[in-house]
């Protein structure tokens, strides 16, 4: 079993990550960036030792050096997983707030990791369909996005829409530490994980919906009435998969020595928002007078068909078996009226 530094910690997918990671045996130091974090997480992994989970407090992830007091241990770590960068749109600066803190915080904790931490031998980082996809392109149903594909996005645009700003963030910091890996020849191999929008069950450590993670917006936003009326709003990226899943691929990642030196677009399936809907109204009729119209027009797919995807690295190498879309809504849900939605 390994001992694991796991970044970001409270955040939607690696509150996930720290029960699969213990479930499987190993321990695990997580980052939060305060104290508060700290108390619920503890709350969400009660009677757990600090041996087996314990925390680190890192304010700043963008700031340069961040991680170097992170890595270092009494028990050494052997595995890193860094999934700290921002996701939200409602920024001020896109430079300040999106592209230095995902770039600087992805080197900082690679440099880290050389520097300090001469024992881990493997590191797993969480990318995006951002840096797969191409925001750009029209939708064609004869593309099929794999982890050969990179979206194209310049820094230049990136600095002029809060949007290719979140795009660029993952392009530019995932590029950035496979150059690491390639100019630093480090004593540790690198997998990056690229999920599309991630989709489930939220944890107590969101216990206010006006922290709800981005991927869960549009699902309480049906639940809540924003939509209610004779349109369904378009779906944009076609591409989902359940967030308990993600977290386990990137657990995958370091447990299967096959996965090094690769990355996985983790896509369970395609998915619209008319599909929301209909869940949304079999499973939870007591929603009914906040949904769209029954007979509303919009959130289907393009006539043509959605873009293709392949996921073969995370099923064949991963063995990951996603579960379906249905599920993943219905328990998100359910988890969201526990705080009162």
């Amino acid at each position: 079993m390994s001992r694991v530094l796991l970044t970001g910690g409270s955040g939607f997918i690696a509150s996930q990550m720290i029960g699969i990671l213990l479930d499987h045996g190993h321990s695990v130091v997580t980052t939060v960036r305060s104290q508060s974090k700290v108390l619920k997480l503890q709350s969400l992994y009660p009677n757990i030792p600090t041996s087996k989970l314990d925390f680190v407090i890192v304010e700043d992830v963008g700031k340069e050096g961040a991680f170097d007091r992170a890595v270092v241990s009494e028990h050494p770590f052997e595995v890193v997983i860094h999934t700290a960068s921002p996701f939200y749109f409602n920024v001020k600066d896109i430079k300040a707030e999106l592209l230095d803190p995902a770039l600087h915080g992805t080197t900082s904790i690679l440099k880290a990791i050389k520097e300090f931490a001469p024992t881990v031998k493997k590191v797993v980082i969480t990318s995006s369909i951002a840096s797969v996809v191409d925001s750009i392109k029209p939708n064609d149903p004869k593309q099929v996005y794999s982890e050969a594909d990179w979206n194209p996005v310049s820094y230049e645009a990136a600095l002029k829409d809060v949007r290719n700003g979140y795009r660029g963030s993952k392009v530019f910091a995932e590029k950035a530490a496979w150059k690491f890996i390639e100019d630093e020849n480090p004593n540790f191999t690198l997998a990056t994980i690229c999920p599309p929008l991630v989709v489930g069950p939220i944890t107590s450590c969101i216990d206010d919906i006006s922290k709800l993670n981005t991927s869960n917006l549009r699902f309480l936003e049906f639940i809540t009435g924003k939509y209610k009326g004779p349109v369904i709003p378009e779906t944009g990226n076609y591409l989902w998969a359940d967030v308990r899943d993600v977290a386990l691929a990137h657990v995958r990642a370091f447990e299967v020595d096959e996965a090094a030196g690769k990355r996985f677009f983790t896509v369970a399936s395609h998915f619209c928002n008319k599909e929301i809907v209909d869940i949304l109204r079999k499973n939870f009729p007591e929603f009914e007078d906040k949904l769209p119209d029954k007979e509303a027009s919009g959130g289907r797919y393009p006539k043509e068909g959605p873009y293709g995807f392949s996921n073969e690295n995370s099923t064949k190498i991963l063995g990951i078996k996603f579960m379906g879309f249905e599920k993943s809504v219905v328990d998100l849900v359910k988890s969201l009226q526990v705080i009162s939605v």
